[in-house]
């Protein structure tokens, strides 16, 4: 394998993570999205970038702590003022790049740290980059001094995270008084991780307390992994009129640096040293961002289950209902009665078949507008039914999503109206049931249409047939107990007997089938529409199940390169 593969592979992975969002919020989601951020920052800054110029001058960053004096050192070991000290803390500035002038072709462009403009004057903003070329900087080196890695401002502290991401050998400087805090070490332990080249400098020692102090700090570094790092200690003394240190107070510094310079070996054992400990850090914490994108897929398709589950249940419901002869009660029952009477017409149907014939024109004389009063009681009982479970789904699916954070934080900054049925769904239901009533029409006029001169179907009407086919849908199942049993089921009966003595048995049964069919796909898209409401805030999320996938197979491609590579070379 060859370096194009690998800097290719790396180039794939970049493409594989950056299509990867963890929108969701969930267990260490906030830092996984933070190492998906850094990990791109180091491939455009650092990783690509020095692979693809593997002979750039070594790129030494100088950062650390608040008032540690990393730009007065700097200034000393470079041997004249490139960069400014604060005196105020903040300080806010951009961050200064000190080079030999043989070198300028390898900082003006963007090869490295290319989101920062190039400006050749001092500026205050922190997004350009101070190129500062320097006859006492040896060809090979550049010393480039950071912000305060523990600045109150954010953005100081985001961009030194980012300059030292970009270094090919850390220069970390802390003082005598700082340098068992917190926020250093947390750096340090990171380079550690990741195998960079780290050599850190105690600054401001008092007088007399070099031994001491630098003891414990060796002791510290031998406890983390850092052993092995150069160690540099600069007692705390005056400066001159320049702002500089005596010579001799950064020559250990300063000798090391040049001997780095003039050292091709020296400087590519640094830069393989930190190139590939960031590489492997990068396929590592890529395949964490993978797993981390793999729950937010997980979550997701449960959030998806939670509000099908909720709607499927409320189909099931209607279904039932409306098959079970609940809705035969009431409004619609009173209505039917109205239309057909009671008992009576049922036992002549019966006993007397040869009777419809004859006189069922007679009992049904002066009906339509009865007919039309059941049509419209079964409308208003099938729309309230539809209400009442499109506001239970909306209310359970509410429910599962609040039960988890990431379905919370969705619902809080999403529609706020989820956890009801959509503002449009009444006038929705009402015309799914319109519809479904005209289709009911329609297969009775179909059904009927070679009979539409018979007198029994001249008797009952289009209308008057199309309401005893909804009769029976509603109970189909005959699922009504105690008193209300002999009623709604003899009225379905009835509904039954006045379509079987019109189209036949047979016909009777495919018609109700086919009506409680249609019933079911309407319903069921009419539901569709409103769990859409909660399934479009997960499809807004863009979470892709193949990226998972993508991005592991690019790990384990940039894994198995880098190991062949880091060999060869």
């Amino acid at each position: 394998m060859n370096a194009q593969a690998l800097i290719t592979a790396l180039e794939e992975l970049r493409v594989a993570l950056a299509s990867v969002e963890l929108p969701l919020v969930v267990p260490g989601s906030e830092e996984q999205r933070g190492a998906r951020h850094e990990v791109l920052g180091q491939l455009d800054d650092y990783v690509l970038p020095r692979l693809r110029q593997i002979e750039a001058p070594l790129l030494a960053v100088v950062g650390g702590s608040t008032g540690a004096g990393k730009s007065t050192l700097v200034n000393s070991v470079i041997g004249q003022k490139v960069t400014q000290p604060g005196v105020l803390r903040p300080t806010t500035r951009s961050p200064v790049l000190a080079f030999n002038p043989a070198d300028a072709d390898w900082f003006t462009d963007a090869r490295i740290l290319p989101d920062l403009a190039r400006t050749s004057a001092a500026s205050s903003d922190p997004r350009s980059l101070q190129l500062v070329p320097v006859d006492s900087v040896p060809a090979g080196l550049a010393i480039l001094d950071a912000p305060d890695i523990d600045s109150v401002e954010v953005r100081n502290r985001t961009l030194a995270a980012q300059l030292l991401a970009a270094a090919d050998l850390w220069l970390f400087v802390t003082s005598a008084a700082r340098y068992a805090d917190q926020v250093p070490w947390d750096f340090l332990r990171a380079a550690a991780e990741r195998s960079a080249a780290v050599a850190i400098v105690l600054d401001r020692i008092p007088p007399g307390a070099e031994d001491e102090v630098a003891t414990h700090l060796q002791e510290m570094l031998q406890q983390r992994g850092l052993e092995r790092s150069p160690l540099f200690a600069v007692t705390e003394g005056p400066v001159d009129d320049a702002g500089l240190l005596p010579a001799v107070a950064v020559e250990r510094i300063r000798t090391w640096l040049e001997g780095l310079a003039a050292d091709a070996n020296a400087r590519a054992a640094v830069v393989r040293q930190t190139l590939d400990g960031a590489i492997r850090s990068v396929a590592r914490r890529s395949e964490e961002v993978a797993t981390a994108h793999a729950g937010q897929v997980e979550m997701t398709q449960r959030l998806e289950v939670d509000v099908t589950r909720a709607y499927a249940e409320a189909r099931r419901d209607v279904a039932e209902a409306s098959a079970d002869g609940s809705l035969l009660r009431g409004e619609v029952l009173a209505r039917w009665q109205e239309f057909v009477g009671t008992g009576e017409l049922l036992r002549s149907l019966e006993t007397r078949v040869g009777w419809v014939r004859d006189r069922v024109g007679g009992w049904f004389k002066g009906k339509p507008q009865q007919a039309e009063r059941v049509t419209v009681a079964v409308e208003s009982g099938l729309e309230s039914l539809l209400i009442e479970h499109a506001e239970a789904a909306a209310e359970r699916a509410w429910r599962s999503w609040s039960s988890v954070e990431a379905g919370k934080r969705l619902l809080e900054t999403g529609d706020r109206d989820l956890g009801r049925a959509s503002r449009d769904f009444r006038r929705e239901a009402e015309r799914t049931v319109r519809d479904w009533q005209q289709g009911v029409l329609e297969m009775v006029r179909t059904e009927g249409a070679d009979k539409r001169t018979t007198a029994r179907f001249l008797a009952f009407g289009v209308n008057g047939l199309s309401v005893a086919l909804m009769v029976v849908v509603f109970a189909h199942t005959a699922g009504v107990t105690g008193a209300e049993a002999g009623i709604a089921g003899g009225s379905a009966v009835l509904g039954q007997k006045l379509l079987e003595a019109v189209f036949g048995d047979q016909a009777v049964r495919r018609l109700a089938e086919h009506a409680r069919e249609d019933l079911e796909q309407r319903v069921e898209a009419l539901y569709a529409t409103e769990s859409a409401r909660y399934l479009a805030v997960l499809d807004g999320l863009r979470l892709d199940p193949a990226g998972t996938e993508s991005l592991r197979f690019a790990v384990q491609r940039v894994a198995a390169l880098s190991t062949t590579e880091g060999t060869a070379r």
